[in-house]
């Protein structure tokens, strides 16, 4: 294992060198079934031709300009973008954590220039991850990734998920923001209910609280609709993205509906790499496929496929859950022997939660007979 890097993540014992598809091979040659996505990154696979060309057609005319200038490519991916998500504006930047950033200052400054001074709480569940910046670790309602970084950032303030009386107590006149990610993540694959989006969604209109969505992980067609909170049937004041939406570049990005679209002004925020041209190019590439009718019912259709599959692993798993491509499978046991296990035999999952979980994110370009085979591996391992 390498000594070079800071001793930040629990690496498993493989180095990859080359993708295809939905196929990692590693430096001695050997083939592994992508169940990751690099955590919903890949959301495309691996050297898919059209980002490879959009990329290649990008890096031969430029890399990177000042956002004090304008760019044709980061304009055109901006134009599409707020087209397909139903906002009106959008920030661009490089990651998730940026993207949540950017959306509670936008949180923050509307309710101080709405309604002054000591309305600047923000309220996100129990369970949730927003991203490890001391001002996203502030938002993230776990406490494991809280030990060792404080003092943290004031004004965040958490509400279990599901309790609907909760809620209307903790949105009080001192809550400028409700931020939710509509299926949580890294606490295991957690759907939120529908009586608890509808009545946030109620309560933030009523209120005048901006209800904001994270779908860094859920978003962008993860769950068989572009936003994951579209099934729910509400609208959102803001939302981000990140992970998926470059295919694989650094990109975030937090968009912004009508309330909330002119509420930064000119020097409250900024990204020196945010709506990098390279990185725009692809995500053009990615929403051109994405963002049709067609795939993002297939993505509900595989999904439905793969958690049907999963459901005959019972009583070797515990449960069960998930959207679209973003699945969950509670373990009898510790996760990580099995992910061992898995990689062994060819295979990457993921683990989320308390450590007893497995999470699938598959690229959208999963087929259902490397499911099945992928699943049959997962069997394997858990009846040794």
């Amino acid at each position: 294992m390498s000594d070079v890097f800071m001793n930040t993540y629990h690496r498993l014992p493989v180095t990859f060198t080359s993708g295809d598809g939905c196929y990692l091979f590693d430096d001695a040659g050997s083939r592994y079934l992508d169940f990751t996505s690099g955590i919903a990154v890949n959301c495309l696979g691996h050297r898919h031709p059209a980002l490879i060309s959009a990329l290649n057609i990008q890096a031969n005319k430029l890399f990177h300009v000042s956002n004090y200038y304008q760019c044709d490519t980061a304009e055109a991916f901006a134009r599409k973008l707020t087209a397909a998500a139903g906002m009106e504006k959008v920030f661009l930047c490089n990651s998730g954590a940026e993207a949540n950033e950017c959306a509670c200052k936008i949180a923050r400054k509307y309710s101080l220039v709405k309604y002054g001074e000591g309305r600047h709480t923000i309220v996100s569940l129990k369970g949730s991850f927003h991203g490890r910046t001391i001002t996203m670790l502030s938002a993230t309602g776990q406490e494991r990734f809280h030990t060792n970084f404080g003092p943290f950032t004031e004004g965040f303030r958490f509400v279990e998920p599901g309790d609907v009386d909760a809620l209307k107590t903790t949105l009080d006149s001192s809550v400028c923001a409700l931020l939710i990610e509509a299926v949580q993540g890294e606490s295991g694959v957690v759907p939120q209910s529908a009586d608890f989006v509808g009545a946030a969604a109620e309560i933030c209109a009523k209120k005048d609280i901006l209800l904001m969505f994270d779908e860094i992980q859920c978003g962008l067609g993860r769950t068989g609709t572009f936003f994951a909170f579209e099934s729910y049937g509400v609208k959102a004041d803001v939302a981000t993205l990140a992970k998926g939406i470059a295919g694989g570049l650094p990109m975030g990005a937090a968009l912004a509906g009508e309330k909330a679209c002119d509420v930064l002004a000119v020097g409250d925020h900024g990204s020196t790499c945010g709506a990098n041209p390279l990185a725009a190019a692809c995500g053009i590439a990615v929403l051109d496929i994405v963002n049709t009718p067609a795939f993002l019912s297939e993505i509900a259709e595989k999904g439905a496929y793969f958690m049907e599959k999963l459901e005959t692993l019972k009583p070797m798993v515990k449960a069960v859950r998930g959207k679209g491509l973003m699945l969950a499978a509670d373990l009898n046991v510790e996760a990580r022997p099995v992910l061992e296990k898995l990689l062994k035999r060819g295979v990457l999952a993921l683990s989320a939660g308390e450590g007893k979980t497995l999470r699938f994110l598959p690229p959208y370009i999963i087929s259902k007979d490397q499911i099945d085979a992928g699943l049959d591996v997962l069997r394997g391992v858990l009846a040794d």
